[in-house]
């Protein structure tokens, strides 16, 4: 059951919680699809309740009351959310609101809601393909226009009754693209940067070229390692090179001197006489 077509339901804005498990409100509260949610009153007999109250405890009531703070809530703008600072807390959009629906000045409490439409923020979308697409599944099979949230606006993502929409898709390609770019630099080798040589110990590069780096030992060593030969260790979270790829090791003054040692003359050259 969705919203009933016999009644022309309250649109509102609502916060919601969005990760692998689906949709859920900010309390833990899930959302099923499919099924609309419905609000049931937290005040227990002794007058506690999830949340605050506006007065002493009362008895068992249907859900929202005017004398209480239950209800399912929305808000008139998602101005209003961003201004009071919950949007950052989730994904937002709008929600039908039927029943029983208590007005304030800035939302309301209603008796039952279902999501009319959902809008993502880029940075809430998984960067891998395979999470991606099982994490929208979980929104799709709400049957909601979902929208994802770009700079000049909201980019239809996801359409009732149509399925994916290109603009939206290209826009999760470009963040894509650009996420995976920013990493392969993060996960560069430079200069600076630390080497774990294994069985030899943790060595600083200090000159990185097309096809080798150059790093140097606690014992100032200097060890040449393929470029291709050393991997990132997601586990350990370093730089990893075995002993087998360094092809050639020095001391560091025996590399500095043959880095900037100047060539002997040839034997057909001649010292030239100045005079005047």
């Amino acid at each position: 059951m969705i919203v009933p077509d016999f009644i022309s339901p309250i649109v509102g804005y609502r916060v919601w919680h969005w990760d692998a498990g689906g949709l859920r409100s900010l309390n833990g509260e899930p959302w099923l699809p499919g099924q609309p949610m419905e609000a049931r009153c937290k005040v227990s007999g002794d007058g506690t309740l999830v949340g605050r109250i506006v007065k002493p405890a009362h008895g068992d009531h249907h859900a929202p009351q005017a004398d209480c703070t239950c209800g399912i809530y929305a808000a008139k703008s998602i101005g209003h959310l961003r201004n009071t600072g919950y949007a950052r807390f989730g994904i937002t959009g709008e929600v039908c609101l039927w029943g029983v629906v208590v007005e304030h000045e800035q939302g309301w409490r209603a008796q039952l809601a279902y999501p009319k439409t959902l809008v993502l923020p880029l940075v809430t979308l998984p960067v891998s393909t395979s999470l991606l697409e099982s994490r929208l599944q979980t929104l799709t099979a709400f049957n909601c226009d979902i929208l994802v949230a770009g700079r000049e606006g909201n980019v239809p993502l996801w359409s009732k009754g149509r399925g994916y929409n290109v603009a939206g898709l290209d826009m999760i390609v470009q963040r894509y693209k650009g996420w995976y770019a920013v990493r392969r630099q993060e996960r560069q080798v430079k200069r600076g940067d630390r080497v774990a040589v294994l069985d030899r110990g943790i060595a600083v590069v200090e000159h990185v070229d097309a096809k080798q780096v150059h790093a140097v030992l606690w014992n100032n060593t200097v060890m040449r390692i393929g470029r291709k030969e050393i991997v990132w260790d997601g586990g350990n979270a370093r730089w990893e090179a075995k002993l087998s790829a360094v092809f050639q090791r020095a001391s560091l003054a025996t590399s500095f001197v043959s880095h900037f040692r100047v060539p002997s003359p040839s034997p057909t050259e001649r010292p030239r006489l100045v005079g005047v």
